[in-house]
């Protein structure tokens, strides 16, 4: 009770329950169009945009973090992505050749930094840090994710699905292609505080994945994603203090821990009830 009462506690806490609901939320879509490999090269992308910005600025802040995380990851996603426009070269093909050119370029940039021991809370993340800048930023880009996502469901589900039907029903197909990949990496960037940019894949990918097994409903695996991300985060801030654990990590230890237990007890689709069967 006493830590509640913390502001830094406090903040952490928001910023667990913002960016866990919109990360399980926008998981949905990652577990449909199964490019869970996707979101982890682009997760692992950012690292050579956090050096350059240090590289850039000549030192290491939230502004400097954000903007080169954010600038790898939606290089690395919307290049792949138009590239890969041709039938000579597949999407998977161009994101890995792509992605590990930058992620060469980070790790050959990192001996010219002198910040590379502060890199580990943007590898790992260290929610007990937030400030009031770094929740609004949250919120922001939690709320963008949300209201796109909702207002172009229909839209996005169908050029995932169907590209051609909605190329005939009128639907920017390409359009919403690059619009998917761009919420991707928000969602991505906006995970950086919670987890880093090494484990912000745990979140974009266990809420959805979990709850897929439990029901076959499209609009539960999104909504419910958004539930059990929020309750896997803030559990995770909660339990850090009593077991004496970082945050980030185990947060994204509950939710493998989640997706374990649905895998096997889920009454449809578990272990146990396929032996019963």
């Amino acid at each position: 009770m006493d830590l509640l009462s913390n502001p830094f506690y406090q903040r952490a806490l928001a910023a667990a329950l913002l960016i866990g609901f919109a990360n399980g939320f926008f998981s949905g879509f990652v577990v449909l169009r199964r490019n869970a490999l996707s979101v982890s090269a682009l997760s692992h992308t950012m690292l050579p945009g956090i050096t350059l910005g240090i590289l850039m600025t000549g030192a290491l802040t939230q502004v400097s973090g954000f903007l080169g995380a954010l600038f790898a990851a939606l290089m690395v996603g919307l290049g792949s992505v138009a590239i890969s426009r041709g039938n000579r070269v597949a999407h998977g093909t161009a994101l890995a050749v792509i992605y590990t050119s930058a992620f060469a370029a980070g790790v050959a940039i990192l001996p010219l930094l002198n910040t590379r021991q502060e890199l580990e809370h943007w590898l790992f993340g260290d929610i007990m840090a937030v400030g009031n800048a770094d929740l609004w930023v949250a919120f922001g880009i939690g709320a963008v994710t949300l209201v796109i996502a909702n207002l172009l469901m229909r839209p996005l589900l169908l050029t995932m699905f169907e590209p051609n039907v909605a190329a005939a029903q009128g639907v920017p197909v390409r359009a919403m292609q690059y619009l998917l990949f761009t919420l991707l990496v928000l969602s991505l960037v906006g995970s950086l505080q919670a987890v880093g940019c090494v484990l912000s894949v745990g979140m974009l990918v266990a809420p959805g994945a979990t709850v897929s097994l439990l029901t076959d409903r499209t609009s539960a695996l999104f909504w419910g994603g958004g539930l059990i991300g929020a309750a896997g985060a803030v559990a995770g801030v909660l339990l850090s203090s009593w077991f004496g654990l970082s945050p980030g990590p185990l947060i994204v230890m509950l939710l493998g821990v989640l997706f374990l237990a649905a895998w096997v007890f889920s009454p449809r689709y578990g272990v146990i009830a396929a032996r019963r069967r």
